[in-house]
């Protein structure tokens, strides 16, 4: 199965939080609960997610609450070891990689350029844009979404300077 961005997103999400439930990926990241949930059962079929027991949570444990202790209320999901694994392989390398190959050859360019905020005056071709907004990168008005921003903050990247000219092979 290849990985979509909101699987990536899911896998650094769940990284920076420890534990964390569907509800509150949503809520982050303004897309629809379904299509988290679809995501979190796609990633437990690959074996990179898991289910976390208990009835109870400690802050110390998962890293975005605010209360001392939680009583759990939700069903909350962590890395499996095979998914810790695989996401210390992500970083600006990888997603170079990871972007050229979703996007064509310029896809890491593509992704590097959205820090405008505003697509239009890129003239990025007609296709690229329908796939930018089918992986949720970029709205129907040409912006980044928020799922886009919360992508490249858990991975990161937080301007383009930081997809250094090695990674990006320019020359």
């Amino acid at each position: 199965m290849e990985l979509l961005p909101i699987h990536i997103y899911i896998l650094l999400h769940i990284k920076r939080a420890n534990v964390e439930y569907a509800k509150m990926i949503s809520k982050m990241t303004d897309l629809d609960i379904d299509e988290i949930n679809k995501a979190i059962e796609d990633l437990m079929k690959l074996g990179y997610l898991e289910r976390d027991s208990g009835s109870a949570i400690k802050r110390s444990r998962a890293r975005f609450k605010r209360a001392k202790e939680v009583h759990k209320h939700h069903t909350y999901y962590k890395l499996s070891r095979k998914g810790e694994l695989f996401v210390r392989e992500i970083d600006e390398k990888y997603l170079k990689r990871y972007f050229d190959a979703l996007l064509g050859t310029e896809g890491s360019k593509i992704i590097q350029s959205l820090f405008s905020k505003n697509v239009k005056p890129l003239n990025l071709d007609k296709d690229i844009i329908e796939k930018l907004r089918f992986y949720k990168l970029l709205s129907k008005s040409g912006r980044t979404t928020k799922f886009f921003k919360m992508f490249m903050r858990f991975a990161g990247i937080n301007h383009p300077i930081t997809f250094t000219h090695d990674a990006l092979n320019i020359r």
